[in-house]
């Protein structure tokens, strides 16, 4: 996996929680079973940690999607606001490639001014790789394996704090009466639509049920030690894991499903920027 280092911008408590940026020594490397669910609620900080290390080659153009130009802004910047601008997050780490460069080299000091993050350049060749690289960046930083991880697309620039802080409070919540219950949660909708599962010749084979059936969005919230742990077991069994909930579903736990919203859509295709566009741009205008 390829490391390298990261460079702190700003990694202060925000809330009344112990530092978030203390040394810790490097852990022996070996995992339990199953590492347990419960953790003191008043120690537990919440780190963010956002995968930015892919090229995005669905979405056209001749530089990443997250670094596309939306609404007068770097679509990563939108992801970066939101979660500098959420109280209950105490730091923000951005995983790039190890080859890529500084966001202040590439867009200018003064683009990212007010925010605050640490950017890990230890991306891998995958978004699974980035995330496990990201969680053993975070740790370096004094993450504990108690602490929360929210992990987010790069590539959705409609999160707002008020989704975040949602997310916090519900996935907290599932342990006032037995902390082990709090596994984790995702944000995510309802499917509204019908779903049509395709013939080799693209033709209809089946109608899909859509009752139950939603479509995860990001930030998918965890404990850290769980989250590694889960993403190394399928690294080793060579499964293809999608998102971390996948990875955590694995273990045999049941991630909480929190309602999130349309808004919170991952640009994927040229005809997103549009999309996206008009959302941001009018929410920049107070519409």
């Amino acid at each position: 996996m390829a490391t390298g280092k990261g460079r702190i911008i700003e990694c202060a408590p925000v809330v009344p929680l112990p530092p978030a940026c203390q040394t810790i020594s490097p852990g022996t490397g070996r995992q339990p079973a199953l590492l347990s669910l419960h953790a003191d609620p008043v120690s537990a900080r919440r780190f963010a940690l956002i995968p930015c290390a892919g090229t995005g080659s669905r979405a056209g153009g001749t530089v990443p999607k997250q670094y596309q130009s939306v609404a007068g802004r770097p679509m990563i910047w939108y992801a970066l606001a939101a979660f500098s601008a959420c109280d209950a997050i105490n730091a923000t780490a951005l995983v790039l490639a190890p080859d890529d460069m500084p966001l202040e080299s590439r867009f200018g000091a003064a683009a990212f001014a007010g925010l605050r993050f640490d950017t890990a350049f230890v991306g891998g060749d995958s978004r699974h790789a980035s995330v496990l690289a990201g969680l053993h960046h975070l740790a370096q930083l004094g993450a504990t394996d108690a602490d929360w991880v929210l992990v987010h697309d790069a590539a959705r620039p409609g999160l707002t704090p008020a989704m975040i802080h949602a997310l916090v409070r519900a996935v907290e919540s599932d342990g006032d009466d037995d902390p082990d219950a709090a596994i984790g949660g995702i944000l995510a909708v309802p499917v509204p639509d019908t779903l049509k599962r395709a013939q080799d010749d693209a033709r209809i084979g089946a109608t899909v049920p859509r009752e139950g059936l939603w479509q995860a969005q990001t930030p998918q919230m965890f404990r850290l030690g769980v989250l590694r742990q889960a993403l190394q077991d399928a690294m080793a069994a060579g499964a293809v894991v999608t998102d971390e909930a996948s990875a955590i579903e694995r273990l045999g736990l049941h991630p909480r499903l929190v309602n999130g919203s349309l808004r919170n859509f991952k640009v994927t295709y040229p005809e997103d920027f549009a999309l996206a566009e008009v959302l941001l741009g009018n929410h920049a205008k107070g519409a």
